[in-house]
């Protein structure tokens, strides 16, 4: 197994995935609920179905495009979608 390649997949979505919409929602749904491990259950079920389709995405578009473009073009779409937030017009 590449360990380095587990360690830092998790460390990436473990930290993004802190306070976001999702555990707030399964927040709310562990409170509201008569089972935590229900809750526990679906919401990880529904983790992995995600992520399941984002590896098959990834595992297609790189067939398609070389590692090099779709470093370039993600890097390339983070920068346009940071400055398309600081630029907005913000709330209205």
């Amino acid at each position: 197994m590449e360990w380095k390649l587990f360690a830092s997949t998790f460390a990436a979505i473990f930290l993004a995935e802190i306070g976001d919409k999702t555990q707030l929602a399964t927040l709310s749904l562990a409170a509201g609920g008569s089972s935590r491990w229900v809750v526990f259950a679906a919401a990880s079920l529904a983790l992995v179905a995600t992520s399941a389709i984002a590896v098959i995405a990834g595992e297609a578009v790189s067939r398609i495009f070389p590692p090099l473009w779709l470093h370039r073009g993600a890097g390339a779409l983070f920068i346009v979608l940071g400055l398309w937030f600081l630029l907005g017009s913000g709330p209205e």
